[in-house]
């Protein structure tokens, strides 16, 4: 007998339109449909919302960390479990856990585990993003400089033969750092490929997204930026309309007004999309941690090395659609879009993940008007509910 039930009581946004008095039925996991509030079946549970809102789950392409835990520290499968579940209460039920540079052994261990981890079926687990070691250490960030170096055949070899094993494979490079042909044998192969950490000029960065390159990792950040005749690595992002762009709203890593300005200028149909660039702090109440071995302080709603240098980002995915929505001034649906369809679309997962539409994955997140998360279906289970106990 399948599970069948309709959740009704709430608007709903499906990823393109609002629907009112509304309800969305799901099946087996899978949306079957949105009816109005008078047309459920008689034999569809019926189950009540309360009101607010009912938008797709969203999905983050940029998770280092959560629940303590940080995929470089234990690049196992309990980890990426411990980080899947510990972001679900903020929304996002579809991520990539991410692996800042390390070591080639660490690399190739956070490899199995997502191997691993997609044949367990871990909730809300969507595939690896690789954030390096072939970057540019003149924009390395918090990357640690003595890991850093060029992608060889080897590593080459090893991307191409695990994407098969994963849902969704993105690895982010620096022109410096990756001859443009092993960008295109990578496309090839289904590896979503993005430019970041990266001093590289314009017609370089078009150069890569000619030879497949398709994103742009944390806009702004670790980059060369817009000048007036040099559009550095910003510029291209914007520019370009093939490219996506990963976004931290933050109002710490991006002015409000350049984020405005951005929005504003981007060149479709690539969109900039939402990403966390969350660590290891989120969902718990510590104050520090490490990684590669040097401490990241958290404070002030920012994560620091001891020099100051940003060190990825102490957000949630609400948190920063509400940024968005309240401080920057995006409109509500389009704020939700860049939180869950734009990022679906950005790795070719729009056709099951960022909409609530027939066939979609029953990913779900009820918000209130106020935009806090009341409750979280991940794959048509209940995972959080506000109030409930953990």
């Amino acid at each position: 007998m399948s599970d069948r039930f309709a959740l009704t009581g709430a608007r709903i946004f499906d990823g393109d339109d609002w629907h009112d008095d509304a309800a969305l039925v799901v099946r087996d996991g899978l949306v079957e449909a949105i009816v109005p509030s008078g047309a459920i079946a008689r034999d569809v549970r019926a189950v009540d919302t309360g009101g607010g809102m009912l938008v797709p789950g969203f999905v983050d392409i940029q998770v280092n960390g959560g629940g303590g835990v940080m995929l470089n520290d234990h690049p196992d499968v309990a980890s990426i479990e411990t980080i899947c579940r510990a972001h679900a209460p903020f929304g996002t039920t579809a991520l990539l856990p991410t692996l800042i540079t390390d070591t080639p052994a660490i690399t190739a261990a956070a490899i199995a585990a997502g191997e691993a981890a997609a044949l367990q079926k871990v909730p809300s687990f969507l595939g690896l993003h690789l954030e390096g070691p072939h970057l540019s250490i003149a924009r390395k960030g918090a990357h640690d400089p003595a890991l850093i170096r060029p992608m060889t055949d080897a590593d080459q070899v090893m991307l191409i033969a695990a994407r098969p094993k994963l849902p969704v494979l993105l690895t982010t490079i620096a022109p410096e750092s990756v001859d443009p042909t092993r960008v295109a044998a990578l496309a090839k192969a289904g590896i979503i490929v993005s430019l970041g950490h990266s001093d590289t000029g314009y017609a370089t960065a078009k150069g890569f997204a000619e030879a497949g390159a398709a994103v742009v990792t944390h806009l702004f950040n670790a980059m060369s930026q817009i000048g007036n005749r040099e559009p550095g690595l910003v510029g291209a992002a914007i520019d370009i309309g093939t490219l996506s762009a990963g976004l931290i709203a933050d109002g710490i890593h991006v002015h409000p007004a350049a984020i405005r300005i951005a929005l504003d200028a981007k060149q479709g149909p690539g969109k900039i999309v939402l990403v966390t660039d969350a660590m290891a702090t989120i969902g718990t109440d510590m104050t520090s941690f490490t990684l590669n071995g040097r401490t990241i302080y958290r404070k002030d709603g920012s994560l620091r090395l001891a020099d100051g240098t940003l060190a990825g980002a102490d957000l949630d995915m609400i948190s920063a659609v509400r940024f968005m929505h309240n401080i920057v001034g995006v409109d509500l649906s389009e704020a939700l879009r860049m939180a869950s369809l734009y990022p679906a679309q950005a790795i070719g997962q729009s056709h099951r993940l960022g909409r609530l539409a027939n066939g979609t994955v029953a990913d779900i997140v009820a918000l209130s008007d106020g935009l806090d998360i009341r409750s979280v279906w991940i794959g048509g289970d209940k995972v959080f509910e506000a109030g409930a106990s953990r």
